[in-house]
């Protein structure tokens, strides 16, 4: 589904767009490529996925350790303050790399005669041909977009296990509660940034050179496509992205668990 949406924000309105939407643009993949088509975007993203993660928590730890109270409680402010850096983090180190491949991967296997044979072929080449600088197209936004996202995400988070945990930060949250808290925050930073991931997607296309920057970019797509164009791709995130959240936070919650009874952290 990371296919798919970043397939129909490829899909600029100025050709006459391949896609009427997303069922028909799983369609036409399976049509075209088989069931297999869905999944080439995937070992990039399982490549991905566990390295960000490891870098997004373990920068989160990090500062909140540095900003929790005697009592060990975080607030929503310190909470949002901690994401963002992690995100940003992400975005450095992992991300920005990851996601400059993959939608230049993607883009590549869509086209009439692909050249990359498979995903670390595609890295090899890129980096043979742009140099490092070739995975690292649309920084800025990227920057903005994880950073942005993981602030909303741990704000949320944190806000309501405040919330949830009363005035007793002993209590332990049921993972099916995390589960549903991490949906909830995983939803709102869908509607506070996908006009981000719209962008980035553009910026790191086959088409970015149409643009001059990040705010180019923006305008751009304002002035030729409307405001509505900022929201392409939203509900095939939607679900993906509550549902990751929501595993996500129950698994790093766990993983949080069993270490503080190995390691007493607190």
């Amino acid at each position: 589904s990371s296919y798919v949406k970043t397939q129909l924000q490829l899909d600029e309105k100025a050709n006459p767009p391949r896609y009427k939407g997303i069922v028909d643009c799983v369609k036409q993949t399976v049509r075209d490529h088989g069931v297999k088509g869905l999944y080439r975007g995937l070992s990039s993203l399982v490549y991905g996925s566990i390295p960000k993660a490891a870098v997004r928590f373990g920068m989160f730890e990090f500062l909140s350790n540095k900003m929790r109270d005697e009592s060990g409680k975080l607030d929503s402010t310190q909470g949002l303050i901690c994401g963002l850096g992690a995100g940003v983090a992400e975005a450095i180190v992992v991300v920005c790399p990851m996601e400059t491949v993959k939608v230049k991967f993607i883009h590549d296997q869509t086209s009439a005669n692909p050249k990359y044979r498979g995903f670390f072929h595609g890295v090899r080449e890129i980096v043979r041909t742009q140099g490092l600088k070739g995975t690292y197209q649309g920084l800025t936004a990227t920057v903005l977009k994880q950073g942005s996202n993981q602030a909303i995400r741990f704000y949320v988070m944190t806000a309501l296990r405040n919330w949830y945990k009363g005035d007793n930060p002993q209590k332990t949250i049921n993972p099916l509660v995390t589960g549903v808290f991490g949906a909830v925050a995983g939803a709102a930073s869908v509607f506070g940034n996908t006009p981000l991931d719209v962008i980035k997607t553009r910026m790191q296309g086959l088409e970015a050179h149409k643009y001059k920057s990040t705010v180019d970019c923006a305008i751009k797509i304002m002035k030729h496509e409307g405001p509505a164009a900022f929201y392409k791709g939203t509900v095939p995130r939607l679900g993906r992205v509550c549902m990751d959240v929501a595993i996500v936070f129950i698994i790093y919650e766990e993983v949080v668990k069993v270490l503080n009874k190995v390691w007493k952290t607190d």
